[in-house]
């Protein structure tokens, strides 16, 4: 997500028509009459009709369908620049608010903001308490909340307590050495300096072991209870028998068709069946097993390979001569185990691969399978495809039908995956609190190792296609089999999976502006997914430009650098992205319509405010989603961005109830007519990105992630657990996570 811009340029390497040109064609002839590119922009999305997402094309709104949604209960906050979360007060809408059709105004209560679990926070008795000057050591950081929270689910230990007491799984996506290494002399770690400019460089001679391995254990998941006391402040529960971390130093199986491949074998793991660690956890996923799904995401750069280069180590961006923390730099030392940090460098260095970590890489790039409840090991399911994962998404469970998931592929021009599972969902495998069950892992074997990944084809006409990424499938043009275009041999799934990237170039899959989270309507089954922004987005009738020296897509591990606009992307240098939506006919179809649901937009900003945004919902960068079903067919969308702060305001949460809602002359499904149903709920304190969310099953606490603030939350007695504290003084930043709970203890937003 936020953590480096410059990961998110790299790395399709294909000539595939990009979005930004694949729907040119559509709009071509209708853009000349209409005239400007806003217009045309319009047109294509205002001519398409996506059934059941829309009911009109016409911009009028229909009060019946309004009343008949459910509304937001609060007023929208303004934006906010300050060193604190803030949330709505006490409102009251009124009637014109509402709505036609509504009776009385809707009163709102106030909300609070309660910090909980911050970066640091000990879950087992051999951490040690948070202290402003805490000096962290290996130990002190495996036995604590892990650094900059991201992705994060709860897990039921009952189903009578599920919104007072769970496990929480939290993703702990990458770290600040500068906070992490505070009390170091000159703040920095061993071996760093600042330049002239104040910027912080590594000198080389090597690192020390102990605050490499620091930095690895603030990597991560942090599994922790949580429970909710009388007087509605959350705690986290010391030694509870489910508090654990999964680090990048944690030994993991791999399964699927990757598991057991020449791919995958390494000095540590000659079958090729085991590796350590899941690095730079961003978006999450779960099942309906009641298990956590992990996504690797912005992982090549803390490997390097200066020769032996493949055609994936160029698709997805791995580095030579350094990496982005060079953990690589204590290989040698005494103390180094199995090769703890020598596997870091992916260069050849044997005979064969059994004799180095040349493949170490390959062992990276997928879902991580984690089951919250048991003490057992967590699994890459590597059928889903290996790439930058942002997260992935359960699509609509139907007795009898294949399981599928959803991801995207974090960086611009990449693509919209989808799993399809050759097992058919039964639904008494959902039995997820069952404390006495060991087989949730098992369960994922059964849906996760065995199916068809797709890639996404965006069509100029508004459907869409889920193009297989199998070894037997044959290309565009009928001239040999996917595996042949890759060059591996008949049959070899697991050569696929590796090249996942250079797969969905050949097949010709849509490259989107950074693919990031997703969210699923469990009962219409539509999926939404955040379009979050493309600064090599460039200007219409511009030809494309390539990554490594590379003209075509005949060039595996040559992908785009740039691409041309279009009417689903119709700004150049995209500063504020969007969110699109499609619906597919049944789960396991290879067919879907798709639509653009709303447009970001802030003043500070060139793009066109093509959903007509206002004061009360201006945003940048859309990157966290999440879908929150509130039954009898209704739900709110959740939005989160993630900008670090526009001149604006900082990061925010954003609601809207997507039912009901019509698309007006700008194509939208948010738009003009309508946009004031989009609120802003929340906002963070300066320098952070808002993530990761979910709410209670009784939807009386929303709970979303602060990643990367620059001076907060307060640390002091009185505010250190009030999120809407403004911080007094200079602080040493920790990411926390932060519930927000209505003051009279009702539902939240409505």
């Amino acid at each position: 997500m936020s953590e480096e811009i410059e990961d998110h340029r790299l790395f399709n390497h294909s000539e595939n028509e990009p979005f930004s040109s694949v729907l040119e064609r559509r709009i071509a002839r209708r853009s000349v009459l209409r005239g400007g590119l806003g217009v045309a922009a319009a047109t294509m999305l205002g001519g398409f009709g996506l059934a059941g997402c829309s009911s009109d094309s016409d911009g009028d709104d229909d009060d019946g369908d309004m009343a008949a949604a459910m509304m937001l209960a609060f007023e929208a906050i303004a934006g906010s620049q300050q060193d604190a979360v803030v949330v709505p007060g006490a409102t009251a809408q009124d009637d014109a608010a509402v709505g036609a059709g509504m009776a009385a105004a809707v009163a709102a209560s106030g909300y609070t903001a309660q910090v909980v679990v911050p970066w640091g926070t000990p879950i087992t008795s051999d951490g040690a308490p948070w202290r402003a000057d805490l000096a962290f050591t290996p130990s002190i950081q495996e036995n604590a909340v892990g650094m900059h929270h991201d992705g994060m689910w709860h897990f039921p230990i009952s189903e009578e307590t599920a919104s007072s007491n769970f496990i929480f799984a939290l993703n702990n996506e990458y770290i600040d050495q500068l906070a992490l290494f505070a009390t170091n002399p000159g703040g920095l770690p061993t071996g760093y300096a600042r330049d002239a400019d104040g910027n912080v460089d590594y000198q080389g001679g090597g690192r020390d072991a102990d605050e490499v391995r620091t930095e690895i254990n603030a990597h991560g998941v942090t599994i922790v209870e949580l429970r909710r006391g009388d007087d509605g402040q959350w705690s986290h529960v010391m030694d509870s028998t489910y508090n654990r971390r999964f680090t990048s130093a944690t030994p993991m199986n791999l399964s699927g068709p990757v598991a057991g491949s020449d791919y995958v074998k390494t000095a540590y793991s000659p079958t090729g069946t085991e590796t350590r660690g899941t690095n730079n956890n961003c978006a999450n996923g779960y099942t309906p097993w009641g298990t956590y799904l992990t996504c690797e995401e912005n992982w090549p750069n803390v490997f390097r390979k200066d020769e032996g280069r493949e055609n994936d180590d160029n698709r997805l961006g791995i580095p030579s001569g350094g990496t982005r923390y060079y953990w690589e730099a204590p290989a040698g030392d005494a103390s180094e185990v199995d090769g703890e940090f020598a596997r870091f460098n992916a260069t050849p260095s044997a005979d064969d691969a059994t004799g180095d970590y040349r493949n170490e890489p390959r062992t990276f790039g997928y879902i991580v399978e984690i089951d919250p409840y048991t003490n057992t090991r967590a699994v890459k399911r590597t059928a889903l495809g290996r790439f930058r994962h942002e997260g992935c998404w359960v699509g609509k469970l139907v007795e009898g039908e294949p399981v599928v998931f959803y991801s995207g592929h974090d960086s611009r021009n990449e693509y919209i995956y989808k799993y399809v599972s050759d097992a058919m969902w039964d639904p008494s495998d959902a039995n997820r609190t069952d404390m006495t069950r060991s087989d949730r892992l098992a369960i994922g074997d059964k849906y996760m190792d065995s199916g068809t990944l797709y890639a996404a084809r965006f069509n100029a006409d508004g459907s869409g296609a889920w193009l297989p990424l199998t070894p037997e499938t044959m290309v565009p043009d009928g001239s040999q089999t996917l595996a042949a275009a890759l060059g591996l041999e008949p049959g070899d799934l697991a050569g696929v999976i590796i090249n996942t990237c250079d797969a969905a170039d050949i097949m010709g899959a849509t490259p989107m502006d950074r693919p990031e989270w997703g969210a699923v309507d469990p009962t219409s089954g539509e999926v939404y997914m955040t379009l979050t922004n493309n600064s090599d987005r460039t200007a219409e009738g511009t030809d494309p430009t390539y990554t490594n020296g590379g003209t075509s897509d005949d060039e595996l591990g040559v992908g785009f650098s740039k691409a041309p606009v279009n009417a689903a992307n119709p700004r150049p240098n995209n500063s504020d992205g969007q969110v699109i939506r499609w619906r597919e006919p049944t789960p396991g179809e290879t067919t879907f319509d798709w639509e653009i649901f709303v447009f970001g937009k802030v003043p500070s900003t060139d793009d066109e405010n093509i959903s007509g945004l206002s004061d009360q919902n201006y945003f940048s960068s859309c990157d966290g989603l999440w879908y929150d079903d509130r039954g009898d067919g209704n739900g709110i969308l959740w939005i989160e961005t993630d900008t670090g702060g526009t001149d604006y305001t900082n990061d925010q949460v954003l609601a809207v109830v997507p039912q009901g809602l019509n698309k007006g002359d700008s194509g939208a499904v948010v738009n003009e007519s309508n946009q004031s149903q989009l609120k802003r709920f929340a906002v963070g304190p300066n320098g952070c990105e808002v993530t990761g969310i979910f709410a209670t099953p009784d939807r009386t606490a929303l709970f979303i992630n602060i990643q990367h603030p620059s001076n907060w939350p307060a640390d002091d007695s009185v505010n250190e657990q009030d999120a809407t504290a403004v911080t007094s003084g200079e602080v040493r930043p920790r990411a926390s996570t932060v519930v927000i709970q209505k003051s009279d203890g009702g539902q939240i937003a409505v």
